[in-house]
């Protein structure tokens, strides 16, 4: 996150009036840059204008910086360029090298940084407050100590809870809830004690007073951002990212308002926005509650019904991929549910192939996703669209629940959790009343997994598996479709 330092002559501060004169131009350069931003969520609201809104934002961002380096002496315009292409280059290296299966652990971890770029402002604010502009008489003022304690706060439990949440993305923590005692005795008396502190740091005077006070923030602000994450699940984890997301937004808004910088306040509220109303839409469409998602998965229990152990004994179906062949192209309407296992096999050009060859011959074929498949939101989205499937075959949940029922074939690749009856029916499973494909109405069911003895991402076995009309397909969804691709051909 490149941060922006407002313009030191314009703050108000236990209400006294701002001293000197915003430059006109200035405002209306960041409400330029304002606007290019909502243009750029507007675009990215949907697939087909994701490019556009991702110009839009780049457009906004170059304004807002181009603006700030010209008008604010703020540092050596040397230093700044060389810090700006040491991150670019970073930027340019990562984006060019990361897997799509990557990148719901690498927005954790850009969100991490997010949060740590407003606690470092926020201490730089603190250490130097003349060179922000902060100053009334000879201390800081009480509104801009309880922005600063806001930001610094936020950012520290953005940073840690994206850390937290980059290790289980990545696999480097298990995905699995980890449920401390009193957690939310911790969580609230820690929440609680983080307020006070900020109402102590806002009356405090001398540096003597508000030191200890703002490191007892920082502390307790990174240790909260662990202790939230930590006991939510791996099938919650869409949800997350995307608070986290808003976290990083408020953060900003909040550093936004201790600096006087219209710029940051603007793009920090619209993130913080935008990710809160995801979060609520992610929450509804896995019936989670979202305060309890935010209040660190308030109400989780350990296990589910079965424990995560996938009940291996029972009699299943095993095909070929010449068996699936054969059955697509009798079929007239076929719908493809992706999951997070196409991802990771990199499956997507292979059945963007597959559906072709099936169109050829005439057969109806449709794309189903859910709103939390893969692992963050939009995640199958970007995939198919990377394999160039058109958008007006990809459909929502919502939109295309209904057409199981005529579908002679439900194809599903990689995905668990978002077709498990599960849901419906059982009370004690973790994943209850999420809203899920009703794949079992489909005439026939393909069912690509590696093999019999792994569950998704929630722990849960899954009842589709030992259907009648289900023919398990046991390989790598890649290599499996490939050799349908043979087949049809």
């Amino acid at each position: 996150m490149l941060t922006w330092y407002g313009d030191a002559s314009v703050q108000i501060a236990d209400g006294a009036a701002a001293q000197g004169a915003v430059n006109p131009w200035v405002a209306l350069a960041y409400l330029v840059a304002g606007v290019f931003f909502i243009l750029a969520l507007r675009g990215l609201s949907s697939p087909q204008t994701s490019r556009t809104g991702n110009r839009f934002g780049m457009i906004g961002m170059g304004i807002a910086v181009i603006t700030t380096l010209v008008t604010h002496d703020i540092a050596n315009i040397v230093e700044i360029g060389i810090a700006i292409a040491i991150g670019g280059i970073i930027g340019f290296t990562i984006a060019r090298k990361i897997a799509m299966t990557a990148m719901p652990e690498l927005v954790a971890a850009f969100h991490s940084l997010v949060g740590l770029a407003a606690v470092l402002v926020g201490w730089a604010a603190y250490l130097n407050p003349d060179a922000f502009g902060l100053l009334v008489g000879d201390s800081i003022g009480a509104v801009s100590k309880v922005e600063m304690g806001l930001g610094i706060a936020i950012g520290a439990i953005t940073f840690s809870g994206s850390v937290i949440a980059f290790a289980k993305l990545s696999g480097k923590m298990s995905g699995s809830p980890i449920l401390l005692p009193a957690r939310h005795l911790i969580n609230l008396g820690t929440l609680a004690a983080i307020v006070v502190l900020t109402a102590m740091f806002a009356m405090a005077t001398g540096p003597e007073e508000t030191f200890p006070l703002i490191v007892a923030i920082t502390v307790l602000a990174f240790a909260i951002g662990f202790l939230l994450i930590i006991p939510i699940g791996g099938a919650d984890m869409p949800v997350v990212v995307s608070m986290l997301n808003s976290y990083s937004g408020w953060a900003a808004a909040a550093m936004g308002f201790t600096l006087g910088n219209t710029a940051m306040i603007i793009t920090g509220a619209l993130v913080g926005a935008s990710g809160a109303i995801l979060s609520y839409i992610m929450c509804k469409a896995m019936n989670r509650s979202f305060i309890s998602v935010i209040a660190g998965g308030f109400g989780a229990e350990s296990g589910g019904s079965d424990g995560g152990e996938p009940r291996e004994q029972r009699p299943y179906k095993q095909g070929s991929a010449a068996d699936a062949a054969f059955m697509l192209e009798q079929a007239e309407k076929v719908i493809i549910i992706p999951g997070y296992g196409m991802a990771v096999a990199q499956a997507q050009h292979a059945l963007r192939e597959m559906t072709d060859l099936l169109e050829e011959k005439g057969i109806d074929v449709k794309f189903a996703i859910h709103p939390v498949a893969g692992r963050m939101p939009g995640h199958m989205n970007v995939l198919l669209a990377e394999a160039s499937v058109d958008y007006d075959k990809v459909f929502e949940l919502e939109d295309i629940n209904s057409e199981f029922a005529q579908a002679d074939v439900a194809f599903i690749i990689g995905a668990n959790d978002v077709v498990n009856p599960a849901a419906k029916s059982d009370k004690s499973s973790p994943i209850y009343g999420m809203p899920v494909f009703d794949v079992d109405k489909a005439k026939q069911v393909f069912f690509i997994k590696r093999s019999m003895g792994g569950v998704g991402y929630a722990g849960v076995d899954n009842d589709v598996f030992y259907m009648d009309q289900t023919m398990m397909l046991l390989s790598d969804a890649k290599k499996m479709v490939e050799e349908i691709v043979k087949a049809l051909d």
